[in-house]
């Protein structure tokens, strides 16, 4: 950065506004290299209230340093644990100064290659197993139980004999449904098909307890619970047998901005529809390359914006714009044209999850507090990057002055010159 500011000395000014005061409300995060499928999920968990306030209530060693003598003070804090990296985490993109901040110390803490691009929808999965054992070690049932929370849901799988009727089930709990989408236009349609009954037959028979012998079967899942935030996997990236590898599905998918999955649970009542709040997006063609990014709804305000690492872009109208995002995409020969969307609908080939929040008639808790011991931290960091922001001023300044400097000698022996000596 600071290569750019002696490069471009006239833009100086210009750029520490641009550090200091973003045109948002939100903070960016920084791109390590290759993290940008991290900092998407790292926002999209920032903006569920309910998680963010679930942490800040977590007891960390924060508090044990903050309490501590000043010498211990002048030591920069290091969390010790996921959950303490996302505690200052969060506290920063709440409240930091910053246009952007630097989470290599969470990337860090996961033993993440910063150069390289791991599978976004494994990560998501692997880091909420994590949290939910980090977090089950807590002493508040609000912190303990969040993920299950906000995230758990509940299905069984069903296998039916043919010859007896005897039924048995499997429960299983589940934080993300993972969707196919080859062969389908919409959303609606992925999840139809993962619900739907498949046969046992043949060498495929179901051993049947009852029969005491191999049967021809039914089996299907039954959606029994639903949770808060649902998770839904478009599972865009898949193995491809003939090459070997995996490969992106650049296929169109519709989907609504309200999704009512009671036709889908099995026990009725109660209110089972959703609102969109998220909808992650990966740039590109392969499933080894390109950019993530998401597009996330500000749950107290109603906004979208669209979160891009450092850069944070507000959308007009409260309205979810993809449009420029399948723009960018690079076309294929197999690729279809872009279905035409009603309102309240969207079409993507490039959204790989969706996030839906329960519709609910209360407001969401807009009273998220940064906890005092982590405020002073934000606090802190603000004062020493203002500082810097102080210094590179002056900096400039100085330069400015001694180049001000420069060009009144020079024009003063231009002027010494005898009449004529210039020519």
């Amino acid at each position: 950065m600071l290569f750019i500011i002696f490069a471009f000395k006239g833009r100086l000014v210009f750029l520490m506004v641009n550090f200091l005061f973003s045109q948002n409300s939100f903070v960016g995060l920084t791109n390590l290299g290759a993290t940008c499928y991290v900092n998407t999920f790292l926002q999209v968990w920032f903006l569920n209230l309910e998680l963010r306030q679930a942490l800040y209530l977590c007891q960390s060693t924060c508090s044990d340093y903050m309490m501590g003598d000043d010498i211990q003070k002048e030591k920069d804090y290091e969390p010790q644990t996921i959950c303490e990296h996302l505690q200052y985490l969060f506290a920063l993109l709440q409240n930091s100064n910053r246009r952007y901040i630097d989470p290599s110390g969470f990337v860090k803490a996961l033993g993440l290659d910063t150069g390289q691009q791991q599978d976004a929808q494994e990560f998501s999965k692997l880091f909420m197993s994590l949290l939910e054992d980090t977090l089950s070690k807590q002493k508040n049932p609000d912190v303990r139980n969040i993920v299950q929370q906000q995230f758990c849901g509940e299905y069984a799988y069903v296998t039916v004999c043919n010859q007896c009727g005897r039924e048995s089930k499997l429960l299983s709990k589940f934080y993300e449904l993972e969707l196919n989408i080859q062969g389908h236009k919409q959303l609606t349609d992925c999840i139809s098909e993962f619900l739907k009954e498949e046969r046992l037959e043949g060498d495929n028979r179901y051993f049947c307890e009852n029969c005491q012998s191999k049967q021809n079967a039914t089996r299907k899942i039954r959606l029994l619970s639903l949770p808060c935030t649902l998770n839904l996997q478009l599972m865009r990236f898949v193995f491809d047998r003939q090459t070997g590898h995996k490969k992106k599905l650049n296929t169109y998918i519709g989907f609504s901005e309200t999704l009512d999955m009671e036709p889908y649970v099995e026990h009725k009542g109660g209110s089972y529809v959703y609102e969109l709040s998220a909808v992650l997006i990966h740039r590109g063609v392969s499933a080894y390359s390109g950019h993530y990014i998401a597009h996330v709804k500000d749950p107290q305000s109603g906004e979208w914006y669209k979160f891009n690492d450092e850069d944070i872009e507000k959308m007009e109208g409260k309205k979810l714009q993809l449009g420029i995002e399948e723009d960018l995409a690079e076309p294929s020969k197999s690729q279809t044209r872009k279905p035409k969307c009603g309102k309240g609908t969207h079409c993507s080939r490039n959204a790989y999850m969706l996030v839906y929040r329960l519709q609910t008639q209360e407001k969401p808790n807009t009273t998220v507090q940064v906890p005092a011991f982590l405020q002073e931290l934000v606090d802190r960091d603000n004062s020493k990057f203002e500082e810097w922001c102080i210094e590179m001023a002056e900096m400039r300044k100085q330069s400015v002055d001694k180049g001000k400097a420069k060009h009144e000698e020079v024009k003063e022996l231009y002027q010494r010159l005898p009449a004529g000596a210039g020519l």
